[in-house]
């Protein structure tokens, strides 16, 4: 397999400036995930990989081989579209042989490989069928069999899972993962759907206006977002943000807003003393709001008056209202809170982030 590396790399159709300076190194066996909303620049980047539209300016490396002008065949790389685009008249056999054929293989070659990939997505039995004979799930295996007999330094997939149903779709990530683990190869993976770049990715690249915005492991994202950005993009609940004031009150830092005031933890008072009477952007994740108990400091915990109700089973989101905020907290199935009471709620406070409201990027 190979190492791909993106140097500075630009697409501007006409006056849209797609993708913007994007440096990258996706090492050699790494599962990389490019994830953001659309219109990001992500699935552009994938497609100059693989030679399909053309770089404005930079560079792009498979291999350590630069790779600007050679055509999509001669880059040794396989694609998986979000349309499978199977041919209907042909089997599943020939779908998965159709590359290989074109590259003149021999016939005990192409056997052996298409049997070989069946063998790996467990579709042995669907050769001699046609595409519209085929599930969803099915159809999107047969498009990876066609990527994967071509053994390619690279693999690259644009969306493969957005034409599934919620179900198929977690099925199939766990697939996807276990075929990168058995082969051992490097891929490049777009998605604008931040579970699917969570569970995927040994890394995540976090892209918005064809910027990166961040990268990192998927806990590393989670837990310490580079900006607001991110931090609200990654997380489902996305994360509550509240316009906050930093107030001292004998030698301890607080947020405080209408309704809330939470003491600030004593490893960050440091740091956010420059903000001291000015504003801040507070953010919590849901499932870092917690109902509150006796044991909490009354310096984490404020009243809410419940909203909506969401039960889903081992666990209930709650949309809570305090002064004119709308947040949603994630609490234990064990909460008996109904809509209109109210409920106490306490921060987790090693797990409040603080933005900058000019620059939007984390104060750390």
């Amino acid at each position: 397999m190979a190492r791909v590396a993106l140097e500075n790399l630009n697409k501007t159709f006409g006056e849209t400036h797609a993708v913007k300076d994007v440096s990258l190194t996706i090492q050699d066996r790494e599962f990389m995930v490019l994830v953001g909303p659309s219109g990001c620049g992500k699935s552009t980047t994938l497609r100059m990989i693989a030679g399909l539209e053309e770089i404005t300016s930079g560079k792009i490396f498979i291999a350590d081989h630069l790779v600007n002008d050679l055509p999509p065949r001669d880059r040794d790389i396989a694609m998986v579209f979000q349309n499978y685009a199977l041919y209907p008249h042909m089997t599943v056999f020939d779908n998965i042989a159709f590359g290989l054929r074109m590259r003149k293989f021999s016939r005990a070659e192409i056997e052996k490989r298409v049997r070989e990939a069946a063998e790996i997505l467990g579709i042995q039995d669907l050769l001699a069928r046609k595409p519209r004979q085929l599930s969803g799930g099915e159809r999107q295996r047969v498009a990876v069999g066609r990527a994967i007999v071509r053994h390619p330094q690279v693999f690259l997939f644009d969306e493969p899972l957005s034409n599934l149903d919620a179900k198929l779709r977690v099925q199939m990530r766990v697939e996807l993962k276990r075929l990168h683990d058995s082969l051992q190869s490097t891929v490049i993976y777009v998605t604008h759907d931040q579970m699917e770049a969570m569970t995927l990715g040994d890394r995540v690249v976090v892209m918005k206006d064809g910027n990166i915005q961040q990268i990192g492991e998927p806990l590393e994202v989670y837990s310490q977002p580079r900006n607001k950005f991110v931090a609200g993009f990654i997380g489902s609940p996305a994360m509550n943000f509240i316009d906050a004031s930093i107030a001292e009150v004998h030698g301890e830092f607080y947020a405080e807003t209408t309704g809330i005031r939470v003491a600030v933890p004593a490893e960050r008072s440091r740091r956010l003393a420059s903000y001291k009477a000015q504003k801040v952007t507070l953010g919590i994740r849901p499932e870092d709001l917690r109902e509150a108990n006796p044991g909490n400091s009354g310096k984490v915990c404020f009243e809410t008056v419940v909203e909506v109700v969401e039960p889903l089973g081992s666990e209930i989101l709650l949309d809570v209202r305090v002064g004119q905020q709308l947040l949603v907290a994630r609490v234990d199935s064990s909460c008996r809170a109904r809509h209109h009471e109210k409920i106490r709620l306490a921060f987790v406070p090693e797990r409040i982030h603080f933005f900058d409201p000019r620059t939007e990027e984390a104060i750390i």
